[in-house]
């Protein structure tokens, strides 16, 4: 693993954001997510499948189970926090065919026409440039290989939606994080960009009622923090104090019967990489991949 890469100021501050956040793996969200996309994945023994922004792990470790020894699985992530609780979880169940590699998906060199099945969990959003990602992706998968995300509709998570509501009277508009995948049409001209065929897009509500508190477990450091809620930092410290009271007394305002309704409307988007002729006659270079393993 290497111990270091040159990211952009975006992407140091969701490295860091992801370094610190330890309790990824609690509670039930992140995980049934990760094992619904490898349902859709429809994986087999022997396969080999790269894991772009594996963070801890949960699909990584899945796949690795699935394909097997003779498979191989290779989870890439910007975040050595993730990483290294990503390597402690596979000691632990001794998995032998996952290597994990600390690299970003936009730059990284991979060996092309290689992998079967390219995985991407919860992660699309925070990329700093999709469209480069997901050539990328194409690049690396094998003629008729498949791709498996997911992305969020521009309506989920109540938190998203009151700090952008609460934000506009300050004359700042901020954006959805999950603007690129909005609609199930943006979904689908992702892949289609990205010289992808085949591409079926399946909704699914992963929203329910939370509590208060629940709710404000993104705290207002969290938000702060966040990259593309940078327009924020513009404002000052007493126009910053009123917008967190405005912003947690609008969180109070949507409780109703004690709960809130948070909405995650989910895509579930695969395509499939064309076979061309050339594809068709060129190798996979798996040894020299192998090798470097």
């Amino acid at each position: 693993m290497n111990s270091s890469l040159d990211l952009s100021p975006y992407k140091q501050q969701v490295s860091a954001i992801f370094d610190r956040r330890t309790n990824y793996d609690k509670g039930n969200f992140h995980p049934k997510l990760a094992h619904r996309l490898v349902e859709y994945a429809q994986l087999r023994e022997g396969q080999n499948v790269l894991d772009v922004a594996t963070g801890t792990g949960l699909v990584a470790i899945e796949a690795a189970q699935i394909v097997g020894s003779p498979g191989k699985v290779v989870g890439v992530d910007i975040s050595s926090g993730m990483l290294e609780l990503a390597q402690q979880k596979i000691n632990a169940l001794r998995l032998k065919n996952i290597d994990l590699q600390l690299g970003d998906i936009e730059t990284i060199q991979l060996p092309e026409n290689y992998f079967d099945t390219i995985l991407c969990c919860a992660a699309l959003i925070y990329m700093e440039n999709i469209p480069t990602a997901l050539h990328q992706c194409y690049r690396f998968l094998k003629p008729s290989g498949t791709i498996v995300l997911n992305g969020f509709s521009q309506t989920a998570f109540v938190t998203t939606q009151v700090l952008i509501k609460v934000v506009e009277k300050y004359g700042i508009e901020l954006l959805s994080p999950n603007e690129p995948t909005g609609t199930e049409q943006k979904s689908y001209e992702l892949l289609k960009n990205a010289g992808f065929v085949e591409i079926e897009i399946k909704t699914e509500q992963f929203g329910e009622y939370i509590s208060l508190s629940q709710a404000k477990r993104w705290t207002w450091e969290d938000i702060l923090q966040f990259p593309l809620n940078s327009p924020l930092l513009q404002l000052s410290d007493s126009q910053l104090s009123q917008l967190k009271d405005d912003y947690f007394s609008e969180l109070e305002a949507r409780v109703r019967d004690g709960k809130i309704w948070n909405d995650i409307t989910t895509f579930w988007i695969c395509g499939r990489k064309k076979i061309s002729r050339f594809s068709m006659s060129s190798s996979t270079n798996k040894l020299s991949y192998s090798a470097k393993l």
